[in-house]
């Protein structure tokens, strides 16, 4: 017996109209994150970690918090699919390791210029032709399964991925005050950067389509996303240091 039938066969009965009338719920969200994924990710197994979700919020569910029960069952959901994926993280070693050290080379530039590091510079502290840094970037992208809230808070945020230089770096703030530091890294972004962002968090468009309204390729989207992802955790690292 599967997870889901295992929940479903615990749950009480007076669930199951709840669970059948969002079920469609359920694939509407994988089908729109699915375009977020790479294609190792199966929609089945999305769907499948999802119902989990669905069932998981038909039982917790208290409906004097305010919010509609759609609402609710739908960060459940989102939840139950994210970290799904993250249990199965697909990147070797490598992939992590050389974030790290890009994003400590952008901190250094950046410290010593006093302004956003170019690519150029990026890839020549690095020691590397530009190609390969942009390889370096696109194999990031590939990997990273973000969420908004995922940016600043919790196991798979930017911050649980900075170098480990710097212990301790989280101890005493609160999580008002790193949402405020995450804030404004994000302002500080390089204009088509921060714009990347927004259309990704905010509107939810995937790759090809802030591709098109940029006018590059879905690759270059790419490119510049974990660009963008890096600098803010190298970024956050420097307000984080100065916080302490």
């Amino acid at each position: 017996m599967n997870g889901v039938a295992m929940y479903a066969a615990e749950k009480p009965a007076t669930h199951e109209n709840m669970v059948e009338k969002h079920a469609s719920l359920v694939k509407r969200i994988a089908c729109h994150l699915i375009n977020r994924l790479p294609a190792s990710v199966q929609l089945e197994d999305l769907i499948q970690a999802g119902m989990i979700g669905l069932l998981e919020a038909s039982r917790n569910y208290d409906e004097c918090q305010g919010a509609s029960f759609e609402t609710y069952a739908g960060i459940r959901i989102r939840g139950a699919m994210l970290d799904e994926i993250r249990k199965n993280d697909w990147a070797p070693r490598s992939v992590h390791r050389k974030a790290r050290m890009v994003a400590e080379a952008v901190r250094g530039i950046e410290h010593n210029q006093g302004r956003d590091a170019r690519d150029t510079e990026i890839a020549e502290a690095l020691e590397l032709p530009l190609q390969e840094y942009y390889k370096i970037l696109q194999d990031n992208s590939y990997h990273k399964v973000l969420s908004f809230e995922d940016l600043g808070i919790g196991d798979d945020s930017i911050l649980e991925n900075m170098s480990d230089n710097a212990p301790g770096i989280l101890d005493g703030l609160q999580r008002e005050d790193l949402q405020r530091i995450l804030s404004e890294a994000i302002a500080s972004l390089p204009e088509r950067e921060r714009l990347v962002m927004a259309l990704y968090y905010d509107e939810e468009l995937n790759l090809r389509e802030i591709g098109a309204v940029l006018g590059v390729s879905e690759s270059r989207v790419s490119q510049i996303h974990s660009q963008a992802v890096i600098r803010l955790q190298a970024r956050m690292g420097n307000r984080l240091e100065e916080e302490n």
